[in-house]
C-alpha cells in the first residue's frame, strides 16, 4: 500500500509523514486489496475559522470502491485522528457488507424492501485534477476543482453504498438499464432520491 502525503499551501515535515504512515498502517486489516492512500493537508487562512483551520482529507483506492474521509481541527494531528476514525468506520462498514452480501444469507436489498425497481450504476474510482497553485486566490464563482471517474454499470444499492463510503450527499453514475447519466442523493430524514437525464 502506497501512502502519499501532500500539502496545499502547506509544507509537510518528515516527522508528520511518518506519523501519518504509523496511523494508516492499521487500516490495511479492513481491506487487504488497498492500492494507495492519498492524504491531503490544507490550511484555511481565514482567522475566524481558527478552530477548524487545518483540514485533512484521506482517499483510499483499492480494487473495490473508493473510500474517503475528511476532518477539520485546530491542528493537523487532531484532524488526522478524526479523519482516520471516520475512515476506519467506513472501511469496517464496507468489510461487513462484503462479508454479508457474499455469504449464503444475503439480506433483502433496499429496492426489494421498498418495492422500487432496480437500476444500475457506475463503479467509480476518482482521479483528481489539481487546481493551479494560485487557486486559493480566486474570485467567487470560478471552477477550482475537476474530477474524472472511469466507470462501469452497478446497481442502485452499490451506488448508495459508494455514496456513503465517500461521505458525500450525492453520487453520479451511468444507468446500466437505460444508459443515461443519473445521480442518487440523500434527502431529508433517511430517504434517497434519483435524478436521471433524458436524451
Amino acid at each position: 500500500m502506497d501512502i502519499v502525503v501532500r500539502g496545499r499551501n502547506v509544507e509537510v515535515p518528515d516527522h508528520y509523514r511518518q506519523h501519518v504512515a504509523d496511523k494508516l498502517g492499521r487500516i490495511e486489516r479492513y481491506d487487504h486489496k488497498l492500492i494507495s492512500v492519498d492524504v491531503e493537508l490544507t490550511h484555511e487562512k481565514n482567522r475566524r475559522q481558527a478552530d477548524a483551520c487545518q483540514r485533512v482529507e484521506i482517499t483510499c483506492t483499492s480494487r473495490g470502491p473508493v473510500v474517503r474521509s475528511e476532518a477539520c481541527s485546530a491542528d493537523f494531528y487532531s484532524a488526522l485522528d478524526n479523519a482516520v476514525t471516520k475512515l476506519e468506520s467506513r472501511l469496517r462498514r464496507s468489510a461487513d457488507r462484503r462479508r454479508i452480501h457474499h455469504g449464503r444469507h444475503t439480506p433483502t436489498s433496499v429496492h426489494a424492501a421498498t418495492g422500487q425497481t432496480a437500476t444500475a450504476l457506475l463503479e467509480m474510482s476518482p482521479t483528481q485534477t489539481e487546481p493551479d497553485a494560485d487557486a486559493d486566490e480566486h474570485a467567487p464563482g470560478q471552477v477550482v476543482r475537476e474530477k474524472e471517474h472511469p466507470s462501469e454499470p452497478m446497481t442502485i444499492d452499490q451506488a448508495l453504498l459508494e455514496m456513503e463510503l465517500v461521505g458525500h450527499d450525492f453520487f453520479l453514475f451511468l444507468c446500466k438499464d437505460t444508459g443515461r447519466a443519473s445521480v442518487v442523493y440523500r434527502r431529508t430524514g433517511y430517504d434517497y432520491g434519483v435524478i436521471r437525464l433524458t436524451p
